[in-house]
């Protein structure tokens, strides 16, 4: 009798065949043949105590026990258990199935407890589980690859690069990849939400290496993660479970998959010359189904057929709506009351001048935080804009007058003024493609009216207006100045004029002594 069980322990245990032939006191064939036919039936030790050698001999050599006079169809192990994987599949309904199939192909079925008994001993036998050692639904691994793949500008031929993001779910392989034009904050979080998208579920834990876009430190006390990063996870209700440092087995598989992917997209692509990132996306996707439907080489299926059969019910549902990712910027509030978001201002509340401030932005929204409490918040502008976005609620009250005035108010008031300053304020809010835009020269010039008095300005306006048809505040403030300091120049030279008159008695008098 062979034992089969020592001859899986002293193989596990890195003997050669003939130290095992001599150890059993059987051929190194037979040893051989053993330790082949084992592995290719998924038989390892450990093997549980009560499994005798008769069993094995049952699993791993059925032919050898089969009646001479009987022939029963040894049923498919491991298609019952990856049938028992789906939903409402049971043993019974895979026997009755079974049966059906001896019938037609003349072949005598087991009896049913025959039947699950030997499933659950090929069960206990091969520590069935999925294909590949990980739980269904557990984890998800996202890492970037570290090949790029160039496009070109089609006017300038200048060269860009598109980087590769790469997730993987470990229990079936499956795959998403998706290329982006940068690696900042917000490509990074677009991809999960992407990949969530793709699979269709969100797994339980998301494994991400130690990247400033999603971990702020990684310690062996603290976690610190991204807080755009945080609230992703948060809206998905996964648990970010960041790679250890200098641990690359913790998300071994995603580096396997970024080879395989390097290899498969990116080699796989290097004749083809691209002329937009959209194009690169495109080739990419449709090299991703290529991979995801690729054959195993040594299992039956592919990562498409695994991830359906094996993961796809484990997995978490969607929520209702996807992720908006969001940047989160620190800034101080400087004496305008505005803040920014690298394209347009927009104002907080002026008594957060001088304050350091935290501002969310998603491509929709802009909120504004003090010390936890939400501010303000705009609805974030798509296009550049010269004029900032203001709150009324916002301003100071010397500053909520300004938005008080209309043209027809400065019209009214020049009027009352002098024809020569209506003439004026009517160049200012003609002179732009907006009234709004002369807005500040009319109070400017109001300003100047309480300073020099209406008859002053409407003289000086004149003599502007006689000058240039578009007059410009700064001369008019420049003239009335310097109307101001001749006065001043001719009262002074008038009384130096007659201070120095002395009259004829002084002479006199002078002349007499």
């Amino acid at each position: 009798m062979v034992d089969y069980k020592a001859i899986l322990r002293l193989n596990s245990e890195k003997l050669s065949l003939r130290q095992i032939a001599a150890r059993v006191g059987n051929s190194h064939h037979t040893v051989k043949n053993v330790i082949d036919t084992a592995a290719k039936n998924g038989v390892a030790w450990p093997i549980e105590e009560d499994v005798t050698n008769q069993e094995l001999e049952k699993l791993l050599f059925p032919d050898r026990m089969v009646s001479k006079n009987v022939m029963y169809a040894e049923p498919d192990y491991s298609y019952i258990h990856k049938e028992l994987s789906k939903k409402g599949v049971t043993l019974t309904l895979l026997w009755n199935e079974y049966c059906e199939r001896c019938r037609a192909n003349g072949a005598f079925p087991y009896m049913s407890t025959q039947f699950c008994d030997k499933y659950r001993r090929w069960a206990k036998v091969t520590k069935a589980t999925m294909r590949i050692n990980h739980k269904p639904g557990e984890t998800m691994q996202v890492d970037w690859a570290g090949g790029t793949i160039p496009y070109y500008d089609s006017v300038t031929g200048e060269e860009f690069k598109a980087y590769l993001f790469v997730a993987v779910l470990p229990c079936s392989g499956i795959i998403y990849v998706e290329a982006c034009n940068d690696m900042k904050q917000e490509n990074w979080l677009m991809c999960h939400v992407h990949a969530y998208e793709y699979f269709g579920g969100v797994t339980r834990i998301l494994v991400p290496d130690n990247l400033k876009t999603g971990v702020t430190a990684n310690t062996r006390y603290e976690t610190q993660l991204n807080e755009s990063y945080r609230e992703l996870a948060e809206h998905y209700g996964t648990a970010i479970v960041p790679a250890r440092v200098r641990h690359p087995q913790d998300k071994g598989l995603v580096e396997r998959s970024v080879g395989f992917s390097t290899t498969w997209i990116t080699a796989a692509m290097r004749e083809r010359k691209f002329f937009s990132i959209a194009e690169v996306k495109e080739a990419v996707a449709e090299r991703l189904e290529f991979i995801n439907n690729k054959p195993f080489q040594k299992l039956p299926g592919c990562r498409t057929e695994a991830y359906l059969n094996e993961e796809k019910e484990f997995m978490l549902p969607l929520p209702a709506t996807p992720y908006e990712p969001a940047i989160w910027l620190q800034s101080k509030v400087g004496n305008d009351y505005l803040i920014s978001d690298g394209k347009n201002k927009y104002s907080v509340p002026f008594d957060l001048i001088g304050e350091k401030v935290q501002i969310r932005l998603t491509r929709n929204t802009v909120e504004v935080f003090f010390k936890g409490s939400r501010m303000t918040s705009h609805k974030r502008l798509d296009v550049c804009r010269m004029k900032p976005v203001i709150k009324t609620d916002h301003m100071p009250e010397n500053h909520k007058k300004y938005l008080s005035y209309n043209a027809d108010e400065f019209m009214n008031w020049a009027k009352d003024i002098g024809k020569s300053v209506l003439d004026v304020v009517e160049s200012f809010l003609s002179i732009g493609d907006v009234p709004e835009q002369g807005y500040k020269s009319c109070i400017s010039l109001m300003k100047l009216c309480e300073r020099y008095g209406k008859k002053k300005l409407n003289s000086v306006c004149e003599r502007i207006l006689c000058i240039t048809s578009a007059p410009k505040i700064r001369n008019i403030a420049s003239l009335l100045k310097s109307d101001g300091n001749n006065d001043v120049q001719e009262k002074e030279s008038s009384d130096e004029k007659y201070g120095i008159t002395r009259g004829a008695a002084y002479y006199s008098r002078k002349g007499g002594n």
